[in-house]
């Protein structure tokens, strides 16, 4: 039906067809479509049908429309007018104008006479001056119409004024003075909207009415004040813009007004002190300035209303706004010295709370302007200026002595706000500040130390938080301003403001450590507890100084805490012994103190034990871990004194005095706040007496005050802020809004509330601490520690005290009922919280009854914050108890409350209530309850006359369509319907209600879910029905609720993204990013962040379109080419909202990660210009000062000519720079999956055939010069950040040629801008994180072998040589932790060990080079590579042997720090080599990351020389080794070069199997690679050889390791590694055992040294002894064969699959694709090693494990022959097959095979081994081994290597007889030329029994086969196979016997003279044929002078064979000497033309 609407004119027809309630939205919908429509047509379309249009749009006005309608007809109306003709446009005015005149002042006329207004509005914005003088008579006539309006009409016809202001311009001048007047009634109407529309009114008419800015400007100053009072939010903001709008127009009046001004006579402006001036009036007086003491009589107070200084405050933001960024900076000090003035009126600071507020107001200013508007430059020269004035300041101090009073006061408070705001703007510049902070004439960190001997101590408190500040921004100067301090506290004991002072710093500072990367030095923390603990000692020495000294000390001390258990472990002892001192060790002891002391010693003693408390606090807090139950008994002591020193207090507090309430009051808070944090069950035996501390402290028992506790809010649900108005906290207000609060003190926090916030942590979002007052702080902290403590007492406690807490709300009145009632309820809240938390149950009936009686009070109070608190409590009751009848009386109660209530209070509460039920007991729970809910919510939502009740109704009706789930879905249709009728008739001022609608909205989608996407009717009608309501919420004005809105959609797209239109949505939400609510742009950040997850792309292509279309519009964002990414980047600098940052920071990741490779240009300019932005402006800036005077003169030339844009763009800011650097590291991560961005020529000829696509490659310089230009800045961040994009591009980029340059790579150019880049992180001042990356860049470029020449190379290894000097220093520069001095050194030894491995590994490789030459491929470039790795190692071997002792040593270090804790007593007590003890925790991961690198080193090092220059090193010389890696005691013995030796070869073992058998590491292959490779080379080497070999069980074990590596292991390297290690281990075992055989032979020389003897004796010392068993506990042998077995079967399963399926998660085949090679030098390698087996075993352990080593080997010849094709064996694994081979053969042979002991078993092995390789050729057809060839191989090395017995049986040597017959005929004829070379090595065995049966079998087929042979052949196979048989037979002729010989002869030679050609047709045949021919003659020419006898007889016998040969002689004999002539010929006709001296024609006879 809703189809229908979308026609140009009205269909009347279905309008009239549709029930009555769905007309409204039909009418909606069809404006909604002709609003779209109007926009885009032309005059031409309208024409026939705008007569008929405009009356059915008037008709729509006469039928009372809501409000989105009236706005939709009166835009449709506009734009009909401007589009189509003007002929009705005055009838249509003048029907408005009627409908006004009309008297009818009835609520339901009142519709229609607002939709007349909103016409006439419309109408004037759109159409302007085409309205002619109509304006006069509809201003009078809407002016009268104001007199007796209704307040929504007053609020339409304001807005309307405006419109019509805005439309006519200056042309209606003649009604401003009117409209004026109605606006000033309108500011201070007592409806809060109107005054809104008023000030928007006067806003618009400020342009262009010059008497508002000049003559009316002190009235309407005045009437902004007044309307200031008793604002609320939106009113302070719109009325604030229009003051500082209004103050802004006086410095900067519109053009027309300068032009207009010189005709007439002079109208004088107001100069900027004087437009100050108003602010400040504002601000001191309010509005009673210029009322002459009638303000007084009025208000019955002279103090300014709060809410009056808030609006000020903002005014003062706005006019700084309009006024530009430009003009902020060269006006900072005239705004700063302004702000100082009016912070130091006594008027702004009548009581320390006002004076805080003040401070607050002020400090708002500052950060919304110096901390958001401008760039970091002008920040830099705004901290001078506050340097200055801090100076200023100070000098005043000291001159008068704080002469006056006020003066003085006024002054601390001035320079809290300077400091404060010069502590965030140096944190927020971090270490590009550095200039500011070291510029030598500003010394701007004295200025700060100066004011900490200023009398007051919130100035001491503010100073010592800047310096907080300054050094968290640049860590280098924490430690000697740490050091300064103490010295000061050291040399002015006897001044109590500098102990007050310098402890304060001490205490911030120490407590700012953990936020720095490098720490503070160890020691530092001892000394300050020294300095702390002198401080509390001293006290009592002199009277005057014990306060401050208590206090400092005790701060010191809780500020040492923080640095975490390694400083605190060691002073634990003395800390618990202070603690003790500090309180009464018993009641006597208590009683007697009782007796004496006087008022100042009880403060004293008070202030002692409450700092004494605070450390604890601290103590558990930042070392829990220490806080053991020893530790925890020991607390207990001064706890308990505590208690019982509180529990009589109160009498001397009677006796001494009231001043020592604050003194106890803080005792309670830091009690509290300790026990908060102890385990419960510790003090469980003090619960009373705790808890009545605690209720009497929330109760307010003993308190006159009213004071409430802040946390009541906080304990609320986060979703509950549209009724409680928590979403303030979500605006940039917050900080001044928040003074506004009720009921809390929020706004009120000041560090001199409580000194230990200077080190204690801050929450996040936070900039400055801001501790509450100490009243609310005791109060905060009873109800947090009541909540912990409620659920572990008993119920008869928790019953009293429920029964307690109804009677005191009873008994308190009016406002302390309130306070009372909210701590209690506030408490309880907290209680239930931790209930629900830890499952635990409520308690009997009787406590439910009391916490229920209780909690129903509340829901009816009239304070909503109540209310909501009881609401909430009752849900999360329900939620404990758990019992379904209890929630059901619940639930009854509230629907009987509602059935009956009238008063708006009890609705609102109990629906609430039913709402926090479904919430907190979820749907099912309260599934019975549901329909009756919501049919009572949404009858109240419909309640018009109580926008508040509606506001609750339909915020609970949320929550329970949220928890409802699908039991909800029924109800979604009717209350869809409800929402979408309030959306179209509630009216749009009440945005609370639109809000909540928005939220049911989004609970509604959620509720629908995914069966949104259905395209069944109804579904589709639900789904319509929620865009339409999604677009209503999205038409209000207010900011709010377009945030809900926008989740709305953004719910909307999660479920069905189809339906979302996001051509509409996108510039929507980027609009929307410009907007000044905070709630706004995140909600719009957040939709954008889940758009671009999914469809990146499109939500860039509409942003840009945005761009493209709305040029004309001024948008507060530029957009500019790079589109939304280039916005997004602008908006970090400007946002300070952390999760607002965060979001960006996603949404720009998104996007990079799906656009980046595709869009690369535009990705890389647009990190460019962050990067580049800045750093080119900053880099020209000259001399700082001269600079800026430089610039300003540029701004005043520029100003002559055009104007300068006041409202520049921020340069991007560090932190955005920062996030740009890591994009560009992004997209060279994103870049790895296509190899053209890595490949020049490749992306070259991409780009030339394909004309698109952007490679990385080409833009390879920009890269690296954004990597230097970060690497060279002055933000450490940035410079880690540029460092590794140096790092990147060189791993990525070293090996991708040049192609214009052959034999050279394409970094090589850029070489100069790495060296640029790295040398300043080597600069002494450098921090030791920014040096250590730099080390890694270091060490990756020259490992990378860019750098071929030793010249280039030179200049990044002087750098790394420069740093050597760092590792013999002990403490870099004194100024960090000793961990970052190990992090530094640590660094330094892994780049060179990364060198030194690269160097010796280029050697090695060049070795191989050498070694065989003719592989030379590229000459010039190897021989480059090579000279740059010998002259690498040149260059590191100066620095060797220093650095292999560094190596040694942090080796050793990390195998003491890999222990696990039990062993921590056997470290060492002074440290290691690179770290000291106190340091161990921070530096663990740095020799973690570390290690592996100096593992390799140390091996390479110790087997290329290392183990032999111990070796030869004099005896006494071995002193040295102490320190690297031997020995850690000082008084052992000189060790003998032998067991250094041996410490360095179990040291490094020790590190890598520790490595290797830990579970963790399995998944880090690269260095369990490292591992094996380090222990190949160790083990590779002679010494360990001979170490290892004797020792069996290190043997087994690290092959047992091995055995581990290759189960569990997914990589072939590590699989190859590790068996190349067990073949290291077997062969060192096998060197012992030769040696020992050695030995035990010479003992008995005198047997007969035959082999059959030899080893009798001896070979019994193998593994298996005499009996043959094998230990498989301890035996290596066992062990290998494991890792051999395990090794061979995870590559081919098929070898046993038994075995698999024993293991086969262990077994399975690796995940990770090998390549082939890999694969068989892997498997060749275990085959190998599977061969050397048997030689470490005697004859019968030889004989045990041959079955297995033959079974593998029989399996890889089985895999070796199974190709799919037999062609492809030669190519693919030819080495594979001949290992095999190899290893048969070298089993046949073996001398055990021809033992006594064992040649029976041996051979009959074989036999077994044989029969099965027969059989592989045999298996059924799948089966079917494909290669023949390998077969037969096989076959062969086992008959003529094996035993003859093994291959004689018959039924072993007929078979292999046929396999050589059918493959003699086999149809391949690469099968048969292989199959004859087997054969000619069997035919040529020695033993003429083996060779006979295959000579007999064979030799006929192949003699009948050359016979069979065609002289003419046509291939090269054929050709191969016929000299291969001719070969073959010529091996039969010597072992013929005589008689026989010449037959065979004669048939030989019959044969190859057939094969002779005639000579006359030899150039005519074919290749092969001429081969054969030249071959045939060959071997005749052989064979005649072999058997002259035999030949001669078989030429005379057959002549024709004679004639034939004779013939082929000649024509070989003419041919030859036809070359030769030839050849002379040549020699003759290339003379050479240059004549060598000496003759060298004969050089080739020579040779």
């Amino acid at each position: 039906m809703m189809e229908l609407s979308h026609s140009l004119t009205l269909n009347e027809e279905a309008l009239a067809q549709l029930p009555p309630a769905k007309r409204p939205i039909f009418v909606f919908e069809w404006l909604r479509f002709l609003d779209k429509v109007l926009e885009a047509a032309h005059k031409s379309d309208i024409k026939e049908c705008q007569k008929q249009l405009v009356a059915q749009l008037v008709g729509q006005m006469n039928e009372s429309p809501g409000p989105p309608t009236r706005k939709l007809v009166a835009r449709c109306l506009a734009t009909l007018f401007s589009v189509g003709d003007t002929f009705l446009l005055f009838d249509t005015i003048n029907k408005c104008n009627d409908v006004l005149k009309n008297k009818d002042d009835s609520p339901s006329y009142l519709p229609t006479r607002l939709a007349a207004v909103t016409c006439i509005g419309a109408m004037y914005e759109k159409l302007g001056r085409m309205m002619g003088r109509s304006y006069e008579e509809t201003v009078q006539i809407l002016i009268k119409a104001l007199r007796n309006a209704e307040s929504q009409l007053r609020i339409e016809i304001m807005m309307t004024l405006e419109k019509i202001t805005a439309g006519m311009g200056t042309a209606a001048g003649n009604v401003h003075k009117d409209i004026y007047k109605a606006a000033k009634m309108g500011l201070t109407d007592r409806a809060l909207p109107v005054r809104c529309a008023s000030a928007l009114c006067l806003m618009e008419m400020t342009k262009h009415a010059p008497f508002m800015y000049t003559t009316e400007i002190e009235n309407l100053s005045q009437l902004c004040y007044r309307a200031f009072d008793n604002s609320n939010y939106d009113v302070r903001c719109t009325v604030a813009k229009l003051l500082g709008f209004v103050l802004a127009t006086t410095q900067n009046p519109p053009k027309e007004f300068i032009k207009g001004n010189s005709k007439g006579g002079p109208v004088k402006l107001m100069s900027l002190d004087e437009a100050l001036t108003v602010l400040l009036t504002g601000f001191l007086r309010g509005g009673n300035s210029f009322l002459k003491g009638t303000g007084e009589m009025i208000k019955g107070s002279s103090s300014v209303s709060r809410e009056v200084r808030v609006g000020i405050t903002q005014a003062y933001v706005v006019f700084v706004q309009e006024m530009g960024a430009l003009w902020l900076e060269r006006h900072v000090s005239t705004l700063l010295a302004h702000l100082m003035e009016l912070v130091a009126s006594p008027k702004a600071i009548t009581s320390h709370v006002e004076a805080v507020y003040s401070r607050k107001c002020v400090n708002f200013i500052l950060r919304a302007t110096l901390g958001r508007m401008i760039g970091e430059k002008a920040q830099a020269a705004a901290c001078k200026e506050i340097t200055q004035l801090i100076i200023k300041h100070m000098n005043t101090v000291d001159v008068s002595g704080e002469g006056t009073k006020d003066g003085g006061e006024g002054g601390q408070h001035v320079l809290v706000c300077l400091l404060q705001e010069l502590g965030c703007l140096m944190e927020s510049l971090s270490t590009t500040s550095s200039t500011i902070i070291l510029d030598t004439h500003l010394n701007l960190v004295d200025a700060v130390v100066a004011v900490l001997l200023h009398p007051s101590s919130a100035a001491r408190l503010n100073a010592a938080w800047c310096l907080r500040c300054i050094c968290l921004a640049l860590p280098s100067q924490l430690h000697p301003l740490i050091t300064r301090c103490c010295d000061r506290l050291d040399a002015l004991k006897s001044s109590p403001e500098a102990i007050a002072g310098y402890s304060c710093v001490v205490s911030a500072l120490v407590g700012c450590v953990q936020k720095t990367p490098l720490g503070i030095p160890h020691m530092r923390g001892k000394v300050l507890f020294n300095i702390a603990e002198e401080l509390l000692r001293s006290a009592s020495q002199n009277s005057r100084l014990s306060l401050h000294r208590t206090q400092a000390g005790w701060l010191i001390i809780g500020s040492i805490m923080t640095l975490g258990v390694g400083v605190v472990r060691g002073l634990l002892p003395r800390m618990l012994l202070l603690w003790k001192n500090s309180f009464p060790r018993s009641s006597k002891e208590i009683e007697s103190e009782k007796a004496r002391g006087d008022a100042f010693t009880w403060q004293v003693t008070l202030e002692g034990r409450a700092g004494a408390l605070a450390s604890m606090h601290s103590f558990l807090l930042h070392c829990s871990e220490l806080a053991a139950e020893d530790t925890v008994r020991r607390l207990l002591l001064p706890i308990e004194a505590a208690l019982l020193m509180l529990s009589c207090i109160a009498h001397i507090v009677k006796q001494y005095g009231q001043h020592l309430k604050a003194s106890t009051a803080m005792v309670r808070l830091r009690l509290y706040e300790v026990l908060a944090l102890l385990p419960p069950q510790s003090f469980e035996s003090h619960y009373t007496s705790i808890l009545k501390l605690l209720v009497s402290e929330f109760t307010l028992a003993e308190s006159g005050a009213n004071t409430t506790t802040s946390l009541l809010r906080s304990m609320c649900h986060a979703d509950d802020s549209v009724i409680l108005g928590t979403w303030l906290h979500h605006t940039h207000h917050k900080a001044i809004e928040d003074q506004l609060q009720p009921n809390s003190a929020s706004g009120s926090g000041a560090l001199e509330h409580d000194s230990t916030y200077l080190y204690r942590p801050l929450p996040e979002g936070e900039v400055i601490a801001g501790p509450l007052p100490l009243g609310v702080a005791v109060i905060d902290a009873s109800v947090v520690l009541f909540g912990q403590m409620f659920p572990l007492v008993a119920n008869k406690h928790r019953l009293k005290m429920l029964n307690l807490f109804g009677d005191m709300i009873r008994a308190a009145k009016s406002q302390r009922q309130e306070a009372v009632q909210m701590n209690i309820f506030t408490a309880v809240l907290s209680a239930l919280k931790i209930l629900s938390d830890n499952k635990a149950s409520f308690g009997q009936d009787d406590v439910k009854k009391a916490a229920t009686a209780l909690l129903l009070g509340g829901l009816i109070h009239p304070n909503s914050t109540l209310r909501c608190a009881s609401g909430e409590a009752i849900g999360r009751m329900a939620q404990v108890v758990g019992d379904p009848r209890f929630v059901a009386e619940l639930a009854q109660n509230s629907f009987d409350k509602l059935k009956s209530a009238r008063d708006a209070v009890s609705r609102t509460g109990h629906s609430l209530a039913l709402g926090c039920l479904h919430r907190y007991v979820g749907g099912m729970g309260s599934g019975q309850h549901l329909s009756t809910s919501i049919s009572i919510l949404l009858a109240l939502a419909k309640d018009t006359t109580s926008p508040v009740v509606q506001v609750w109704a339909l915020h609970a009706l949320s929550l329970i369509a949220d928890s409802g789930g699908p039991m909800f879905r029924s109800y979604v249709e009717p209350s869809l319907a409800l929402l979408l009728e309030l959306l179209l008739s509630v009216p749009l001022h009440t945005a609370e209600v639109h809000q909540c609608i928005g939220k049911c909205l989004q609970a509604l989608i959620t509720t629908v879910g995914p069966e949104l996407q259905g395209t069944n009717s109804s579904v589709v009608m639900v789904r319509w029905s929620l865009l339409c309501g999604c677009g209503l919420v999205q038409e209000h004005p207010e900011p709010l609720v377009q945030a809900e809105a926008i989740a709305c959609l953004q719910q909307m797209h999660m479920f069905a993204p189809r339906h979302v239109n996001l051509s509409s949505l996108v510039p929507m939400l980027v609009k929307k990013l410009s907007c000044n609510h905070l709630l706004l742009r995140r909600a719009a950040v957040s939709c954008l962040r889940q758009l671009s997850q999914r469809e990146a792309w499109e939500v860039c292509e509409h942003a840009l379109n945005l761009a493209q279309s709305s040029e004309e519009q001024d948008q507060g964002l530029a957009m500019t080419e790079t589109g939304l990414p280039g916005l997004l980047f602008g908006l970090l600098d400007t946002e300070t909202d952390c999760v607002l940052v965060r979001h960006v920071h996603h949404t720009l990741t998104s996007m990079l990660q799906a656009l980046a490779t595709s869009h690369l240009t535009l990705w890389l300019t647009l990190c460019q210009e962050v990067l580049t932005n800045t750093v080119e402006s900053s880099t020209n800036d000259g001399n700082g000062e001269t600079g800026e005077e430089i610039a300003d003169d540029d701004m005043v030339q520029i100003h002559t000519g055009g104007d300068p844009d006041p409202h520049p763009t921020i340069p991007p800011r560090w932190t955005t720079r920062v996030f740009a650097a890591q994009c560009i590291a992004k997209i060279i991560q994103e870049c790895e999956n296509s190899r053209a961005h890595f490949d020049l020529a490749l992306a070259r000829e991409m780009q030339a055939t394909k004309l698109k696509g952007d490679y990385l490659v080409l833009h390879l310089s920009e890269v690296v010069r954004m990597g230097f230009m970060g690497a060279t800045s002055d933000s450490d961040e940035l410079r880690l950040e540029g460092l590794h994009i140096l790092h990147l591009i060189i791993d990525r980029f070293s090996h991708v040629p040049e192609p214009e340059f052959p034999g050279h790579v394409i970094l090589e150019q850029y070489q100069a801008q790495v060296g640029a880049a790295l040398r300043p992180a080597f600069a002494p001042e450098t921090a030791s994180h920014v040096t250590a990356r730099a080390c890694e860049v270091c060490s990756a470029w020259i490992c990378s072998g860019v750098a071929r020449d030793l010249n280039d190379l030179r200049r990044v290894h002087q750098l790394l040589v420069s740093s050597l000097a760092k590792l013999n220093k002990g403490n870099t520069k004194g100024l960090y932790n000793e961990s970052a001095a190990t992090l530094e050194k640590l660094a330094i030894l892994k780049a060179w060990a990364e060198v030194y491995a690269v160097a010796l590994k280029g050697v090695n490789e060049n070795e191989k080079v050498d070694g065989d030459c003719d592989e030379d491929d590229r000459p010039e470039s190897d021989s480059g590579l090579q000279s740059s790795e010998e002259s690498l190692l040149s260059l590191v071997q100066p620095e060797l042997v220093a650095l292999s002792k560094s190596w040694l040593a942090a080796l050793k270090d990390h195998a003491l720090l890999s222990l696990p804790p039990e062993f921590s007593s056997q470290l060492p007590h002074d440290g290691g080599a690179f770290y000291s003890n106190e340091s161990i925790e921070n530096v663990r991961p740095y020799y973690r990351s570390a290690w592996p690198p100096m593992l390799y080193a140390a091996a390479l090092w110790l087997s290329s020389g290392g183990f032999d220059s111990a070796l030869e090193e004099e005896e006494g010389d071995a002193s040295p080794t102490a320190s690297m890696g031997t020995s850690s005691s000082a008084s052992s013995p000189v060790k003998t070069p032998e067991s250094i030796n041996k410490d360095r070869f179990y040291l490094l073992l020790g590190i890598c199997l520790e490595w290797l058998c830990s579970p963790v590491h399995s998944d880090d292959p690269e260095r369990s690679v490292v591992c094996l490779r380090s222990l190949e080379t160790l083990l590779s080497s002679h010494w360990p050889a001979k170490l290892v070999g004797p020792n069996s069980s290190l043997t087994s074990e690290i092959a047992t390791v091995m055995h581990r590596q290759v189960l569990s292991s997914d990589h072939t390297d590590v699989h190859q590694s590790a068996v190349t290690v067990v073949t290291l281990v077997v062969k060192a075992a096998q060197q012992t055992l030769d040696e020992e055989k050695r030995k035990k032979n010479k003992h008995k020389e005198e047997k007969p040294a035959n082999q059959e003897c030899e080893g009798c004796e001896a070979d019994l010392l193998g593994e298996g002894k005499e009996s043959g068993e094998i230990n498989t506990a301890q035996s290596l042998v066992f062990t290998a064969l494991q890792v051999c077995l395990c090794t061979l079967v995870r590559h081919k399963p098929r070898l046993a699959p038994q075995v698999v399926a024993s293991a086969p998660s262990l077994l399975a085949p690796p995940r990770h694709h090998t390549k082939p090679h890999q694969l068989d030098s892997l498997l060749a390698s275990t085959v190998t090693l599977l061969t050397t087996l048997p030689d470490l075993c005697s004859p019968a352990g030889g004989v045990a494990i041959l079955p297995t080593v033959l079974y593998l080997l029989t399996g890889v010849l089985r895999e070796c022959g199974s190709k799919t094709s037999p062609s492809s064996n030669t190519s693919n694994t030819p080495t594979l097959t001949s290992v095999v081979l190899d290893a048969l053969a070298n089993l046949a042979r073996h001398p055990y095979a021809r033992d006594p002991r064992s040649k029976d078993q041996w051979c009959s092995l074989l036999q077994s081994a044989l029969a099965s390789i027969i059989d592989l050729s045999k298996t059924c057809e799948e089966e079917r081994i494909t290669d023949e060839v390998v077969v037969l191989q096989g076959i062969a090395q086992l008959i003529l290597h094996a035993p003859p017995s093994v291959s004689r049986p018959h039924n072993l040597q007929y078979p292999a007889i046929n396999l050589f017959k059918m493959a003699t005929q086999h149809q391949h004829f690469s099968v048969r030329i292989q199959c004859i070379q087997t054969l000619e090595s069997i035919f040529s065995h020695t033993d003429s029994e083996i060779s006979t049966p295959y000579i007999h079998a064979l030799a006929p087929r192949i003699l009948e086969y050359l016979h069979e042979t065609h002289t003419s052949i046509s291939t090269l196979a054929e050709l191969q196979l016929i000299t291969e048989s001719l070969s073959a037979m010529e091996l039969l002729i010597p072992r013929t016997l005589a008689e026989h010989r010449s037959e065979l002869v004669g048939v030989l030679v019959g044969l190859m003279v057939g094969a002779l050609q005639d000579t006359n047709r030899l150039s005519s045949v074919n290749q092969p044929t001429r081969q054969l021919h030249q071959y045939a003659l060959g071997r005749l020419q052989k064979i005649g002078p072999q058997y002259p006898q035999e030949f001669r007889t078989v030429l005379t016998s057959k002549p024709e064979l004679r004639l034939r040969l004779e013939g082929a002689l000649k024509g070989q004999q003419e041919a030859k000497s036809k070359v030769d002539a030839s050849l002379a010929q040549d020699s003759v006709q290339h003379q050479p033309t240059i004549k060598l001296k000496r003759d060298f024609s004969n050089f080739a006879l020579k040779t």
